[in-house]
């Protein structure tokens, strides 16, 4: 694992908001399916990670992002704001790093911290979806997550052409 990254809880700064929403757009154009398509437009980006920040400021979510040095390379987001039956419940969301760190740990080290924090809220249950085409399947697999199974045809990539996705589970914390 690579030591030198750092992790940190992001708020709704300005220099965030550009990283963040420069992120997103390079993850569309590298074929990430993060529910937007290519070209991602930077006020599509911008808006969509504004109303992400607005949600966390609220206590709906956390968003995480892992940096080398002070570029930001990775992010991953928890989301806290279940129905009122699930709210033992937290759903991971949005897990994108940029191509050139894939396979470093920086992903590994925010879904961990991702869990921690979700214990840490009283959390005992973790969902999750992945493209079934160049998903983040295999990270989940090794982190301990349980697949459901696969919806096939899903979504559109972000160049076109339709994928399934894989749905996830994991127990956490104290049950």
């Amino acid at each position: 694992m690579h030591t030198k990254f750092s992790i940190a809880t992001l708020g709704s700064q300005p220099e965030t908001l550009a990283a963040l929403s420069d992120l997103i757009i390079d993850t569309v154009a590298n074929g990430g399916s993060v529910s937007f398509m290519h070209p991602l437009a930077p006020e599509q980006a911008q808006a969509f990670w504004q109303a992400s920040l607005a949600a966390a400021d609220r206590g709906e979510r956390v968003i995480l992002g892992a940096y080398d040095g002070p570029l930001l390379i990775s992010t991953v987001t928890l989301l806290l704001d279940c129905p009122p039956n699930q709210p033992h419940r937290a759903e991971i969301a949005k897990m994108m790093t940029r191509m050139q760190y894939r396979g470093q740990g920086a992903a590994r080290m925010l879904l961990q911290e991702a869990e921690r924090i979700a214990a840490e809220r009283g959390k005992t249950l973790l969902t999750l979806d992945t493209a079934e085409d160049e998903g983040a399947a295999g990270l989940y697999d090794k982190m301990g997550y349980h697949r459901t199974g696969v919806i096939p045809d899903f979504a559109l990539k972000p160049y076109g052409g339709l994928t399934g996705t894989i749905i996830y589970w994991k127990k956490i914390g104290r049950m």
